[in-house]
């Protein structure tokens, strides 16, 4: 047994040994092209400074290598270097200039920058504010089957943003990308649900699209689910309770409120149910969260 420990020990080093080798083999052949003006090269190196794959991650290095693609007239790397100018990340956040690359690669049909154009246009960042012209990007994305383009796009029929107010149209497009297990899509949904705006009021559907949602990192979820039963045909305390701590549990302290009025009409041993029910809740990561 131990020989053959050691000896499965000595091929994975082996392999360890292998990996990194062909991954330096990789960068200086992908350096060395980049260096010589490829474009696919370049972008390709500034996606390994950015993701720190083969290189020690370097936001300012990806930014150098993104930027000469770019120049070059690449899309992804227009796309990319444009979100990194709007985040400030590995360059100093500068919004006009990420709408100038985002708005180059969408010329040229790259689905990230024309919706990222879009949000833009809707935040009024590094353009005037036209909410017209974001609808106009998030519906030519939409119609090409993208998730959060139809999501956004719901979001402005439930606004009225550049569109007529339109809460069955909103539900339309939100359930496209629910379709889609598109958590942001579910977290609205829901909340269009569980008020009967453009559906029919229905609290088991609006609790079933919170929860999906809950489960893929939503933190405004458990939040609306706490809400949901803390008052109406539907209430229930122990539940309210529950989900309004995970809801602080995850650093949102807007629920210390609520939590504190019902626990006006709660007896600490149903308190003390609610905190378990919440700790058994998250430790099945929001999987197993009923009474």
């Amino acid at each position: 047994m131990v020989h053959r420990q050691l000896v499965m020990v000595g091929l994975v080093a082996l392999a360890f040994c292998g990996v990194a080798l062909l991954a330096q083999t990789n960068l200086s052949a992908t350096l060395e092209a980049a260096e010589k003006g490829d474009l696919a090269a370049q972008t390709e190196l500034g996606e390994m400074y950015e993701r720190g794959r083969g290189v020690a991650r370097d936001d300012v290095e990806a930014a150098r290598w993104y930027r000469l693609a770019a120049e070059q007239g690449d899309p992804v790397a227009q796309a990319v270097l444009g979100l990194m100018y709007a985040n400030g990340r590995g360059v100093a956040r500068d919004d006009a200039q990420a709408v100038r690359l985002y708005r180059l690669a969408a010329e040229q049909g790259h689905i990230g920058a024309q919706t990222n154009l879009g949000l833009m246009y809707e935040d009024g960042r590094g353009v005037t504010q036209d909410y017209a012209q974001a609808v106009r990007l998030y519906r030519l994305v939409a119609d090409q089957g993208d998730a959060l383009a139809q999501t956004n796009l719901g979001y402005m029929y439930e606004l009225g943003r550049g569109v007529p107010q339109d809460d069955a149209e909103a539900v339309r497009w939100y359930r496209t990308a629910v379709e889609q297990g598109f958590a942001r899509a579910q977290l609205q949904l829901g909340a269009l649900y569980s008020e009967g705006r453009g559906v029919s009021e229905n609290h088991t559907e609006a609790v079933r699209l919170l929860h999906l949602a809950a489960v893929q990192g939503e933190l405004a979820a458990p939040f609306l689910l706490g809400l949901l039963y803390i008052e109406g045909s539907h209430k229930d305390s122990l539940l309210a309770h529950m989900w309004l701590n995970v809801t602080i549990a995850s650093g949102n302290e807007e629920a210390r409120e609520p939590r504190e009025f019902i626990e006006e009409e709660m007896s600490q041993q149903e308190i003390d149910r609610a905190i378990e029910l919440a700790r058994r809740c998250m430790a099945s990561n929001l999987q197993d969260c009923g009474p």
